[in-house]
């Protein structure tokens, strides 16, 4: 048989997961010019797109146009979509293994880091992920409940998902009523009886991980006030060294100047606040049943042997009354049966996208990741298209010197028999345009983009449409 990539023997691919990453990677592998490929693309939810649609908040809705890119990519005659199969239970890796060339997994961090504090299991401790799944309309979470008939939430972390959650625990009704937030979420997201949202993050202004725009954009997007106490936006003495020396990139810089102008500003004195705390870390959550109370930490920088500037406490702490606290500390991957998997990092093992062995380190042929699954949790939705490239472009190195496996089983007919066999509700591409076509239908009279199905039992049968 011809080396895979002609017409007579197509690459075959499999792409897990169907987020920014793993559209990337589809969009290099069908790309003109390229070899004859055929990517099929496996999602355990009946919607594509991952945390573009159930990640993204609500209030920003030009960032969900990225999905134009993947829509194209999809209409590629060889792109195939398999939504609501679960890799690892409905269909194992050895499944895939025989009847692919490479297996792509793009399958996100699916699940939140712990603070590993007392109390942190306590009704009304939640983990942020939950909050956006659920405010997102993501289908696993639509039952979720968040008590938010309290005066102050605090969100531990301060990236751009604890930016997302402060400002949907301060919108207006007008505000979020003409997005696609959830249908379920409206109402106690802007009757709650909320005051104060506290922002907690353990390092200084400078280390700050969110990016400008979000920052920025607080005041505008929601009806708090934004306080920042003067002495936490103050520089300790390792951070303005790095500042004076040039050592904080552009949007660190930016971040500084704009907390230093939150902290100079006046009260525009709004019904609610959003209050950015730095040198912080949660040491315990108490309550009688629930969530009553925060104990802090206060912390202070220093340089560790690597040169690193690092948190650790003064022995100082602070007692936060609060009804909810939200955690937004970092997220992980979770395993699958048959795939390496580092416990520690919580991702894929791998050399630039190159899938290893974790006794022996040696690359596995025909296996690869892309996305926070292959490097963390961490960048914007652009990112993933380098890191997909990066991945795409060993994959087709490996083909053009062929190490690329051939598949036991290169019929479709053989898996997709075993697929229609596991997987009854399974959803296609058509299937999720007949969910889209519908919730932008139910959205239209409302002014709307759309009005999103939430449940399981909802999206699938939409699907049938």
């Amino acid at each position: 048989m011809a080396n895979p990539g002609t017409p007579d023997n197509p690459l075959r691919v499999a792409v897990i997961g169907s987020g920014p990453a793993a559209f990337y990677a589809t969009v290099d592998l069908l790309k003109d010019g390229g070899p004859e490929a055929r990517v099929d693309m496996f999602d355990r939810l009946p919607t594509p797109f991952g945390l573009v649609r159930a990640g993204v908040a609500p209030d920003h809705p030009k960032i969900k146009n990225v999905i134009k890119i993947y829509e194209k990519a999809a209409a590629n005659p060889n792109f195939r979509f398999f939504g609501n199969v679960t890799v690892g239970s409905d269909i194992s890796h050895a499944d895939l293994a025989r009847s692919y060339h490479a297996v792509i997994y793009g399958v996100g961090a699916q699940t939140d880091r712990h603070m590993g504090i007392p109390g942190e299991d306590l009704p009304g401790s939640h983990p942020a992920t939950a909050f956006v799944a659920w405010y997102n309309a993501h289908p696993d979470f639509a039952d979720e409940q968040f008590n938010l008939d309290v005066e102050r939430a605090v969100i531990i972390g301060n990236g751009n998902v604890a930016m997302d959650v402060a400002r949907m625990l301060s919108v207006s009704r007008e505000q979020i009523s003409k997005t696609d937030v959830a249908d379920h979420a409206i109402e106690p997201l802007t009757s709650s009886s909320l005051k104060e949202v506290l922002v907690v993050g353990r390092r200084g202004p400078a280390q700050a991980a969110f990016t400008n725009p979000e920052l920025l954009e607080l005041p505008e997007l929601t009806v708090a006030d934004v306080h920042v106490d003067p002495a936490e936006a103050a520089l300790d003495e390792l951070s303005q060294r790095q500042l004076d020396e040039g050592l904080l990139d552009k949007t660190r810089r930016r971040n500084v100047e704009i907390l230093q102008e939150y902290a100079a500003a006046a009260s525009s004195g709004r019904d609610k606040r959003i209050s950015l705390r730095f040198l912080l870390s949660p040491e315990e959550i108490r309550g009688n049943g629930r969530v009553e109370e925060i104990v802090l930490a206060r912390n202070e920088l220093y340089r560790d042997g690597d040169g690193q500037i690092r948190a650790r406490e003064t022995g100082e702490h602070e007692t936060v009354p609060c009804g909810l606290v939200l955690r937004s500390i970092g997220y992980r991957g979770v395993p699958i049966e048959g795939v390496p998997f580092d416990e520690w990092k919580g991702t894929i093992p791998n050399d630039r996208g190159m899938v290893l062995n974790t006794e022996s380190q040696e690359h596995i042929p025909g296996l690869y990741a892309v996305g926070w699954i292959k490097r963390g949790p961490s960048g914007v939705i652009g990112t993933n298209k380098r890191d997909a490239q990066e991945t795409v472009a060993i994959l087709l190195d490996e083909l053009a010197e062929g190490r690329l496996p051939e598949p036991e089983e290169p019929n479709r007919d053989a898996l997709d028999a075993l697929i229609a066999e596991r997987v009854p509700d399974l959803v296609t591409y058509a299937g999720w345009q007949a969910i889209d076509a519908a919730e932008v239908a139910a959205g239209e009279p409302q002014g709307r983009p759309r009005v999103k199905f939430a449940t399981w039992d909802g999206l699938v049968g939409a699907s049938r449409g």
